[in-house]
């Protein structure tokens, strides 16, 4: 006679702490379970509550410098230390886990305009308006809390013009200065090994390819952005804007896009292969944007702006998802997103630099296997009806300071009377005689090749 057993593994049911309520079966068949949908709705909007109560996306203020912050890098080789130069030429390494100064590294007589590490993380590379390139020995991270906290440069090189900007190539010896002209340096050499120039404008900002080393692209003031191949003697194309580009950033896992920050408040992201209009134009920004960063997954970049605030971005979106601010920051020069893309560092002309959290109500510390559940599930509820008119209000609406709301309803009023003026004109000339422009293809002059 054959007898049926019931038979359950114990990590169903074993509780795993003590004070947790013991685990209840129930059946998920649709035909017992008609309120489903308005169940799931009601949860959908408390998690969308919670989230706004939860929200508390500032970590803490980082103070050291005693001039505005003008540049920062990521240390590729080590998770939480970012470097930072300030307009008296400071730089500091700073260790974002205690949110302390780790070493300095004195020198420059001017403002440090730019900072970038190579790829193994042992070399740093800076730049300033003293007309100086200096490499710097990166202390390794079991020294880093030793008593000598200042390094001395491994190497100086002078040159004739300040420099704007600096970037090391991805898996390479070499790195970019960005001034009067665009050089190409080599660790080992005291001059540059190439130089570029297109036009007579200062090169204001430099970027590598991540995923071809050989390709960077540069902006100027001539309000151009010119793509270079250091296989050619020549550069390879350029764009100019009606605006003027403080910087660029390549986005990691899709490296033939890349994503520029104008003086008209808005960024651009474009197909390096296809540079006759952009692909997105992510707005909301109401004064120039200095600077921008991609997130090491590449699916968002954080921006800095003239406005003093700071903004996370969907990197296929319009507007931003999230916007930082506080009462004391002031304009912000320079962001950057962690290594691990979970936190973001500011830098601004308040001297300080702040930690965000990449996401502002994700709870930090070392969760549970059902707290991690719980949170992946009240994400998908979530998404699952974002569309529905009090979930979207709430998951988008915003706290902004008076300032910020007011130029943003001003902005919103002078665009609304341009739209106007536009369809008036187009309505009493004759058809066809203004075509309509695309604001992706309106900004761009010309391409040159």
């Amino acid at each position: 006679m054959k007898v049926k057993v019931i038979s359950r593994s114990t990590d169903e049911f074993t509780r795993e702490r003590s004070q947790d309520l013991q685990r209840v079966f129930r059946n998920f068949d649709p035909n017992l379970r008609s309120q489903e949908k308005s169940v799931e709705y009601v949860r959908a909007l408390n998690a969308a509550k919670l989230d706004k109560i939860f929200a508390r996306p500032f970590v803490g203020a980082m103070d050291g410098h005693i001039d505005a912050v003008s540049c920062m890098a990521k240390n590729p080789n080590h998770l939480k230390g970012i470097f930072s130069g300030s307009m008296d030429g400071d730089i500091r390494l700073w260790d974002l886990a205690t949110r302390r100064t780790v070493c300095q590294f004195p020198g420059h007589q001017g403002a440090v305009r730019g900072l970038t590490a190579s790829t193994d993380g042992r070399v740093l590379v800076s730049c300033g308006t003293d007309s100086t390139v200096r490499l710097w020995n990166v202390p390794i991270p079991s020294l880093m809390e030793s008593d000598d906290n200042e390094v001395k440069p491994l190497a100086v090189y002078v040159c004739k013009n300040a420099f704007r900007a600096v970037d090391h190539q991805w898996d390479g010896d070499l790195f970019a200065t960005a001034g009067a002209q665009v050089d190409i340096w080599n660790h080992n050499r005291s001059q540059p090994v190439n130089s570029f120039a297109w036009g007579n404008d200062t090169s204001i900002s430099v970027r590598f390819n991540p995923g071809e080393p050989n390709i960077l692209a540069t902006s100027s003031s001539d309000r151009s952005i010119t793509i270079y191949d250091l296989r050619l003697s020549s550069p390879a194309r350029k764009i100019i804007m009606s605006n003027k580009t403080n910087s660029i950033a390549w986005n990691p896992m899709e490296p033939m896009n890349f994503t520029a920050a104008n003086e008209d408040s808005n960024c651009y992201s474009y197909d390096a292969r296809k540079l006759d209009e952009a692909k997105c134009v992510h707005k909301d920004h109401l004064s120039a944007v200095m600077d921008i960063d991609y997130s090491p997954t590449g699916r968002e970049f954080v921006t800095g702006s003239y406005d003093r605030t700071v903004r996370i971005y969907q990197y296929n979106a319009g507007h931003s998802r999230e916007i930082y601010h506080t009462k004391r920051m002031q304009r912000v020069f320079c962001v950057k997103f962690s290594s691990d893309a979970s936190y973001v560092v500011s830098g601004s002309d308040d001297t300080n630099l702040r930690l965000w959290k990449a996401k502002a109500s994700e709870q930090l510390g070392v969760l549970l296997p059902r707290e991690r559940k719980n949170h992946e599930y009240l994400e998908a509820v979530k998404n699952r009806y974002k569309h529905l008119p009090e979930v979207k209000r709430i998951v988008r609406h915003r706290h902004l300071p008076k300032p910020i709301y007011k130029a943003a309803s001003l902005k919103r009023i002078q665009n609304d009377a341009i739209r106007k003026k536009d369809e008036r004109r187009r309505a009493h000339s004759t058809p066809g005689s203004i075509p309509k422009k695309q604001l992706r293809k309106d900004r761009i002059l010309k391409e040159v090749e």
